[in-house]
């Protein structure tokens, strides 16, 4: 041998054993063959002689049982096995007695008769039990996440993630997509939220931005001529987080030229009912329903409605263009709109009830308040905005509401944007509350058809989804006499009232682009500061293109049956954008804030009251 190498075993932790099952694939197939498996102790327990250790994998469980007649040695060693202690062992497979069969577990007709044992590993006690329900709050599983890891939700969910990506990989293959990757130090654009900017040593006084999405470079990568791109791309935005929005995410995203919004979305067709066939065994129904934009929110009062709550929105602004009810008539004055939210045999909202939903729309919403009515068993209307209506306004609304007696109305009167969120969300509330649900498990949808710019707050035109995508080509008319009554080529998935991703046809003409920066405020200067590389890419000779971004994680969380992004998110960020595990973000030290030319200004005093 030669001098200084030392062998094999030396380096070898397993020593001479090599793992030939999963814990969770000895099944009685097996019984009287000689295994070797590998893992965690799960559980120990001492039956005064015998000793039964449940040993875990990611595959599952299989019970371990040690007797001093049979290995005398690893039975010694097995007494001191503890919670996490990383194990190797092999053993004979054997049937268990009747009395001891687990029918909970997929092994649990089985148990290996262990002959030897290694012990790889000890571990600390964790912090909480390594089971379905930890009992812990996700404060201390998040900082104990590898752990929380451990636990059969995450590795469920992880499971599901990984069927995920290979599903849209396969999919896109076939549908002839390259999968291309785009930077991640980039230009900031206006994409909607704050870029996390990254200062550069080497051009001392520059920013990079992280890509709130590659955007910009898969409309570059159509203008080159690849005709097809795919990534499934890590996007980063600086905004506050809730339960389905983390700082940084993943998009499956792709891009495709010489299409039409057809086109499109029997790609996204195909690969949404690929992906629930693939990671949950369901085929969802085809062809997906389509509602525009302006039907959704007439009906539903949202732009990813979930169509399975059986209740509806009603349209009454033009029953209150002259009315003498002041609350209503100035909103419809200013124009806004007013809608109404029916439920019909509405008898288990008492009154009680009523109460605590306008306190929850004025808290939570932002509403002024909560109008409604009560049919009574006589067909008199109690309400205390009864007596502000005329014989007219009342039969109107009854005939567009439906109402009867036992229906109860609820009514918002404010912009387009308030009565639709509140009644919105009170439709889904109050429909899964009372039942009124069908039974369908899934729900997908496109809505389609969105306007290209909205009024913000300021009353001035923004984009209603980002500054590229391409008005429908009968309302170009439109860009100098009406622009906010211009059609989008926009498109959104959605499944049981969530939204799956958006996308839309691109503006390949760099007038048509130009004119919108126009209408977005942009001066000609900025707008070739900020864009002319994009303008300029426009003129090289783009084809007609588009795509989509599906949210990753909302798609694995759907599909995992989770409730946050946390849970189908390997190392996530908390609701204050830190990671307990990591200890991320930290300071760094002067040395590297001075190669970047960067000071730390000090906090801002707080003033005395």
């Amino acid at each position: 041998m030669t001098e200084g190498v030392r062998t094999s075993s030396h380096l070898d932790p397993l020593g001479a054993l090599r793992r030939t099952h999963a814990c969770g694939a000895i099944d009685p197939g097996a019984i009287g063959r000689e295994v070797v498996v590998a893992g965690w102790v799960h559980s120990r327990r001492d039956h005064g002689g015998l000793i039964f250790v449940d040993l875990r994998d990611r595959d599952g469980l299989v019970q371990i049982v040690f007797r001093p007649e049979l290995a005398a040695e690893a039975h010694a060693r097995a007494g001191d096995l503890r919670s996490e202690f990383v194990v190797i062992a092999r053993g004979v497979v054997e049937r268990r007695s009747p009395e001891t069969v687990n029918p909970k577990l997929p092994t649990g007709e089985v148990e290996v008769a262990v002959h030897e044992l290694r012990v790889l590993n000890t571990a600390t006690p964790p912090p909480f039990a390594i089971e379905e329900d930890a009992g812990a709050e996700e404060t201390v599983r998040l900082r104990h996440r590898l752990h929380d890891l451990r636990r059969p939700p995450a590795q469920r969910a992880l499971r599901v993630r990984h069927a995920l990506y290979q599903s849209a990989r396969a999919t896109l293959a076939e549908h002839g997509f390259l999968e291309i990757e785009t930077p991640i130090l980039a230009k900031a654009t206006p994409e909607g939220a704050r870029d996390f900017l990254v200062p550069s040593r080497l051009q001392p006084g520059e920013f990079y931005a992280l890509p709130q999405s590659p955007q910009i470079m898969k409309q570059l990568l159509m203008i080159a001529g690849f005709d097809r791109y795919f990534q499934i791309a890590r996007c980063f935005r600086d905004e506050d987080l809730r339960a389905d929005r983390q700082l940084e995410f993943t998009q499956i995203d792709f891009e495709m030229s010489f299409v039409g919004v057809e086109e499109v979305l029997a790609v996204l067709e195909d690969l949404t009912v690929r992906a629930w066939r693939d990671t949950v065994g369901v085929d969802l129904p085809r062809p997906f329903p389509r509602l525009s934009y302006g039907e959704a929110m007439a009906r539903y009062g949202s732009d990813k409605p979930d169509v399975r709550v059986l209740l509806e929105l009603v349209d009454l602004t033009d029953v209150f263009r002259a009315t003498e009810f002041r609350a209503f008539g100035a909103a419809v004055a200013k124009g806004g709109v007013v809608k109404c939210l029916p439920i019909h045999d509405g008898d288990a909202l008492t009154r009680g009830e009523i109460d605590r939903l306008e306190s929850f729309v004025k808290k939570e919403l932002g509403a002024k308040g909560l109008a409604w009515v009560r049919v009574q068993a006589d067909g008199t209307w109690q309400s205390p905005i009864a007596k502000f209506l005329s014989d007219a306004e009342r039969a109107a609304i009854a005939a567009r509401s439906g109402a009867r007696p036992g229906s109860v109305l609820f009514f918002a009167a404010d912009d387009f944007a308030k009565p639709n969120a509140i009644l919105g969300r009170l439709r889904t509330d109050l429909g899964r509350q009372l039942g009124r649900v069908d039974d369908r498990a899934w729900a997908p949808l496109f809505v389609v058809e969105f306007p290209v710019f909205e009024r913000g707050e300021d009353g001035k035109l923004t984009f209603m989804h980002m500054p590229f995508v391409a008005p429908v080509e009968e309302d170009l008319a439109l860009f100098d006499t009406h622009p906010e009554a211009m059609r989008g080529t926009h498109y959104d998935v959605v499944m049981n009232g969530l939204e799956l991703g958006s996308g839309s046809l691109r503006n390949h003409r760099s007038d048509v682009q130009r004119k919108i920066f126009e209408i977005l405020g942009y001066a000609k200067a900025e707008m070739e500061e900020r864009f002319g590389f994009m303008l300029n890419a426009l003129d090289a000779g783009a084809p007609p293109h588009g795509g989509f971004a599906f949210g990753l994680d909302r798609m694995a969380m759907l599909l995992a049956g989770a409730e946050s992004l946390r849970d189908v998110i390997a190392f996530p960020k908390t609701q204050r954008g830190q990671d307990p595990l990591m200890g991320a973000p930290s300071t760094v030290d002067a040395q590297q804030l001075d190669e970047l030319r960067l000071r730390i200004a000090p906090a801002p005093k707080e003033r005395t009251p």
